[in-house]
């Protein structure tokens, strides 16, 4: 039985017909009843053994253009009156401490950890028509193509139910760095920052400025602990007599309360201790510090340390902003390079130092890569987003990758039993730079995750009387040979 999903190639038309069907999914999602695992005939599960305990996602919201980054291809620096059709990549090829692995200029910390690292360079992602962010993210993220009929869970939450916490106080899945008001299509975010029909338990922990995440372990400074307690009481026991289709389905109410308990809880916890980024070391803070997402990245180690299950820390998703360059392209990851590097190679040196690296998995991603000509893959029929079109160079800022490209990106994993210092699957050398050997699609990439962590990836929960599985359709195969 197969949960029914979207077919890629049916037209969608806007990001109102986005919402309005991810509504549906998930007022379905509120009235579905409780999930169970799903052990139907020959169906069984045979989880493998986890090489992992924890998962760190550091998420490059807005789409990381490979050949900037990880994959880097013949290098044209900028001129006004260079052809745009002759340039793969604005930056130059930097050495890292593996022979047969290079970067790109602006990555010079990140080059001396890849000798820890598996480079994934094949990842591929179907071609969605029209290409909306919110849309590649909620599959990525998801493993499922947008809208469904049942709200798809975030890969964090999979592992916060099938998994649970590591340590009763620590919320398992936490989510860093990402605003969900005050920010654009933040209802498209919000879609898949949820646990679906899994329930509110198994949700992120949303922490959006960590040098603030203290104040979400603390009661509000204006009030007593016997104020706050009293309060938390009363409230509970709303949600407690709230009629059940306004909260839901009873399933998803004692979910929600589950939730609130879990996070009091968290309140006069030791583990709350690990939310403090001002009980760091200045030496140590300071490395860090690059920005937001920097910070995120020593807020993702220290709740990692305290036994946090699942951790994304974002770039944040903003439209037309970080990643999301439609112009200005190589000046905008210039200033990136400066605020991921340091950072996510202390976070390597750092678990390392601790003896958690290899029972911690570290994936770096994005929702789709980005070329200077191509928008989507060659032969797509997608609307070119581009805000630099031009023939040839005429200023700075048609100087980048300002289109979106699905055909090959590139992923960084570290830890969690993945070879080090290898590579594996390749682009085209000149454009279209598809993937052209071993390419690895969401289903897999996810699968891979999960293999890392211990889930089959053809677990599944019964859901309105059908499974919805971990992997779409249970078919996501783990790639085997980045393990060591």
């Amino acid at each position: 039985m197969k949960t029914p999903t979207s077919p890629s190639h049916l037209p969608f038309e806007s990001r109102r017909d986005f919402l309005r069907k991810l509504g549906l999914a998930s007022t379905a999602a509120m009235a579905a009843g409780v999930p169970r695992l799903f052990a139907e005939g020959e169906h069984k599960v045979i989880h493998p053994a986890a090489k992992a305990d924890t998962c760190i996602l550091l998420w490059m919201a807005g789409g990381m253009a490979a050949p900037d980054m990880l994959d880097p291809k013949r290098y044209l620096p900028f001129e006004v009156g260079l052809s745009v059709d002759k340039i793969l990549s604005t930056f130059p090829a930097i050495d890292t401490n593996v022979d047969h692995i290079k970067l790109t200029q602006g990555l010079e910390n990140l080059a001396q950890v890849m000798d820890r690292a598996t480079l994934i360079r094949s990842h591929v992602q179907p071609d969605l028509g029209h290409i909306l962010h919110s849309r590649h993210q909620y599959h990525w993220h998801t493993g499922y193509v947008p809208p469904q009929t049942v709200a798809a869970p975030h890969i964090g939450a999979w592992m916060a139910k099938v998994l649970g916490p590591r340590v009763p106080a620590m919320p398992a899945f936490i989510d860093i760095g990402q605003r969900l008001e005050d920010v654009g299509e933040k209802e498209e975010l919000k879609a898949f920052h949820t646990a679906g029909f899994l329930g509110s338990e198994f949700g992120p922990f949303l922490l959006p400025f960590p040098d603030q995440a203290v104040e979400a372990v603390r009661p509000p400074r204006e009030m007593t602990p016997g104020r706050f307690a009293d309060r938390f009481k009363h409230y509970k026991k709303l949600v407690e007599k709230s009629p059940v289709g306004r909260a839901g389905s009873a399933y998803q109410r004692e979910s929600m309360m589950q939730a609130m308990d879990n996070a009091y809880r968290l309140l006069s916890a030791p583990e709350a201790k690990a939310f403090d980024l001002a009980l760091e070391p200045k030496e140590s803070y300071d490395t860090y510090n690059t920005g937001r997402f920097g910070l995120g990245c020593l807020l993702a180690r220290r709740l990692a340390e305290s036994g946090a299950r699942f951790l994304e820390v974002t770039t944040e998703y903003v439209p037309f902003v970080h990643w999301d360059t439609h112009e200005n392209g190589h000046e905008t990851v210039k200033r990136l390079k400066g605020e991921v590097d340091r950072p996510i190679a202390q976070l390597i040196r750092d678990l390392e130092e601790r003896g958690l690296l290899d029972r911690t998995l570290v994936v770096v991603a994005s929702e789709f890569s980005r070329d200077m000509m191509i928008e989507g893959v060659p032969g797509s029929n997608a609307r070119d987003q581009s805000r630099a079109k031009t023939d040839v160079l005429k200023e700075m800022v048609h100087y980048g990758q300002h289109r979106h490209f699905t055909g090959g990106s590139s992923v960084l994993m570290f830890g969690g039993g993945v070879k080090k210092g290898y590579l594996y699957g390749e682009t085209a050398d000149e454009r279209p730079l598809i993937a052209t050997k071993n390419p690895v699609s969401v289903s897999d990439l996810h699968a891979t995750i999960f293999h890392a962590m211990g889930i089959s990836p053809d677990t599944a929960f019964d859901i309105e009387k059908r499974p919805f599985y971990a992997t779409e359709d249970g078919k996501g195969k783990p790639v085997l040979d980045v393990f060591g």
